[in-house]
Formats: C-alpha cells, structure tokens, sequence
C-alpha cells in the first residue's frame, strides 16, 4: 500500500471485513472506537473511475468476491477494453471463478469486439512469471 499511497493510486478491498481481518477490526473497535470503513464509498469510487475512464482493462489473479467487483464496475461503461482472469476455476461447479470470458461478455462486463484470456493455473504460481 506503501508505493499506492505515495502515488495516489486507490486500492479497493471489497472483502475487508471477510475473514480475520474482519475479526481483528472488530476486536481492535473496542479499544479505539471511530475506524469507518465505508464500503459504499469504495463502490462509487471504484464505478466511478471505470464510468469515466476512456480505456479499461482487467487483470485479475483468483477469482470470487475481487473478480465480480472490479467486473461489475466495467458494466457501468458498457465492458471492459480487454480482460485477462488467471484462476483454477473450472465452469463445470458454478462458481464466479470459473466462469468462461464469454459469460461476462454476455453481461456487458467486457466489451463484444475485446479478445479477452483465461488462463487455467494457480494464480500465485503465474504471478511471479510475469
């Protein structure tokens, strides 16, 4: 977050409460009272910023919860200009994750001429690759 802030590039974290970090904020609440995260305002920020740019674009390492936010942010301007999803997901089980390229096109989250990429492997393996 270090070289973000200094930046000033925004870093969104849809799931912040999901899990223990979840718990840690709501233990370290009662000793420090006044920490507001306001997760409606990351929202209007992150839609904004994809409303308004002339280009996007979606890498996206994983899937679930991080892949349907920034996704869904791209619906808000007619789809992303390309995409690239790196995960495990298979489309057989349902899951957001394994989700063909196609469905999101089929959602306006990625535009209907972009050439979008699934790659099908473990995103902490790939990630240093590049």
């Amino acid at each position: 977050y270090y070289w973000a802030a200094r930046n000033d590039i925004p870093v969104f974290c849809p799931a912040i409460t999901d899990g223990s970090v979840g718990d840690m904020l709501y233990f370290h609440s009662y000793k420090n009272p006044g920490l507001v995260l306001d997760v409606v305002d990351d929202i209007r920020e992150i839609n904004n910023a994809a409303l308004h740019a002339r280009h996007t674009g979606m890498l996206i390492f994983g899937g679930g919860l991080v892949k349907h936010h920034i996704c869904n942010a791209n619906l808000m301007r007619n789809g992303a200009d390309f995409s690239v999803f790196v995960n495990t997901g298979q489309e057989f089980d349902g899951s957001d994750s394994g989700a063909k390229p196609d469905e999101a096109i089929s959602w306006g989250k990625i535009k209907a001429d972009a050439t979008p990429v699934k790659v099908h492997a473990e995103a902490t393996l790939v990630l240093p690759l590049l």
